[in-house]
C-alpha cells in the first residue's frame, strides 16, 4: 500500500468542522491553541459556531481550514499513519507543505490569513468571478477561453477531473462563456458564488504582495515529497516560495496531480479536512484507487477499519 495525503481547499468549510476531533484529541487542541496564538483570536469558535458569514470570508476560510487539516494530521499521525506523497488543492497545499515539515503551522496559518486577504482585495467586488463548466473535455473549455477574449479575461482555473473544469475572470466574459458551453453540450455551465477570480492572471497583484511575506519566512527539509498545483510534478524545496507566488494566479493541475501519484504507484488516498470533495474527484480520474476522507469521529472509524489501523 503506497499513501497519498491530500488537502481540500476553499469552499469546503462549514460551520462545525473539526469539533469532534477536538472535542477527543489533546493533539488536534493543541494545533488549535497554536492557531489562536499565532492568529490573535479564537478560530475555534469560529471554526465550531460561527456565524456563516464570517467564516466564508476568504481571510477567515483559509487559516480556519488549514487549522483543522492539519489537528486531523495530528490525530492520524498519532495513530501510526504515514504517507508516502502529499498534495493539497489550492489553499490545501500549505497543508501538504506542513506535513511534509518545509513549513512550520505558525508561519502557514498566518501566511494563508494575508493569502486570503489579498486574494480577495486583489480585484473589486463586482468585477471578477469564476464559474464551472461540467461534461466538456479540457480542450473545448480551454478553446471557448480564448473565443470570449475579445470580451474580456477568462482563463481555465481548476482542473479538477475529467469533464470538471473551472474557470476565472471578468463577469461578462465568464457569462458569454458559459452561454457558448451551454451551447457546445455542457451538462452544467454555471457562475460560482465566490467573490474573486481565483487562480488566473488577474490575481497576480496578490501573488507579488505574499511572495514579500515569504521573503520572511523560513523553510524546513522535506521529509514527505509533495506534488505542487503549478506544475503537478514533484516539489523543489528552492522553488517552493516560487510556486506558492504562481499557485495564486496559475491554475490548479489537480487531476493532473493525481495521475503523476498514480504513476507512482499510489493506490490509497486520505482526503484530510472538511468535506469530501477530493474524494469525490477521484472516483471521477480513478475509481480503482481507494479514496477515503477523515473529518470526524464517524469517518476516523471507517478509514482506520479500511486500513487495518487500530
Amino acid at each position: 500500500m503506497k499513501i497519498a495525503f491530500i488537502y481540500p481547499g476553499q469552499g469546503a468549510q462549514y460551520t462545525g468542522m473539526g469539533k469532534e476531533i477536538y472535542d477527543n484529541f489533546s493533539e488536534a487542541r493543541e494545533i488549535f491553541e497554536e492557531a489562536n496564538d499565532s492568529l490573535g483570536y479564537d478560530i475555534a469558535r469560529l471554526c465550531f459556531e460561527g456565524p456563516d458569514e464570517e467564516l466564508m470570508k476568504t481571510e477567515n476560510t483559509q487559516p480556519a481550514i488549514l487549522t483543522v487539516s492539519i489537528a486531523l494530521t495530528k490525530v492520524l499521525s498519532n495513530k501510526g499513519l504515514k504517507a508516502d506523497v502529499t498534495a493539497g488543492l489550492s489553499l490545501g497545499e500549505y497543508s501538504a507543505l506542513v506535513y511534509s515539515g518545509v513549513l512550520s503551522f505558525k508561519d502557514a496559518v498566518r501566511l494563508v490569513k494575508k493569502r486570503g486577504e489579498y486574494m480577495q482585495n486583489a480585484v473589486p467586488i463586482g468585477i471578477g468571478g469564476m464559474a464551472a463548466i461540467i461534461g466538456l473535455d479540457n480542450e473545448t473549455v480551454e478553446n471557448i477561453c480564448c473565443d470570449v477574449k475579445d470580451v474580456g479575461i477568462v482563463e481555465p482555473a481548476n482542473y479538477n477531473c475529467p469533464g470538471q473544469l473551472s474557470i476565472a475572470g471578468e463577469i461578462k466574459a465568464l457569462e458569454k462563456a458559459v452561454e457558448i458551453a451551454k451551447a457546445k453540450g455542457a451538462k452544467k455551465a454555471v457562475m460560482l458564488p465566490v467573490s474573486a477570480p481565483f487562480h488566473c492572471s488577474m490575481l497576480k497583484e496578490a501573488g507579488f504582495k505574499l511572495e514579500e511575506d515569504l521573503k520572511e519566512i523560513y523553510t524546513y527539509d522535506m521529509s514527505v515529497p509533495v506534488i505542487t498545483n503549478v506544475t503537478a510534478d514533484y516539489e523543489r524545496i528552492d522553488e517552493v516560495k516560487k510556486m506558492l507566488v504562481k499557485q495564486v494566479s496559475s491554475p490548479v493541475l489537480w487531476e493532473q496531480s493525481i495521475r503523476r501519484m498514480i504513476e507512482d504507484h499510489v493506490d490509497t488516498f486520505i482526503e484530510i479536512g472538511p468535506g469530501k470533495t477530493l474524494t469525490g474527484f477521484m472516483k471521477r480520474i480513478d475509481k480503482t484507487k481507494k479514496a477515503v476522507n477523515f473529518e470526524d469521529m464517524g469517518t476516523l472509524d471507517k478509514l482506520l477499519s479500511s486500513l487495518e489501523v487500530n
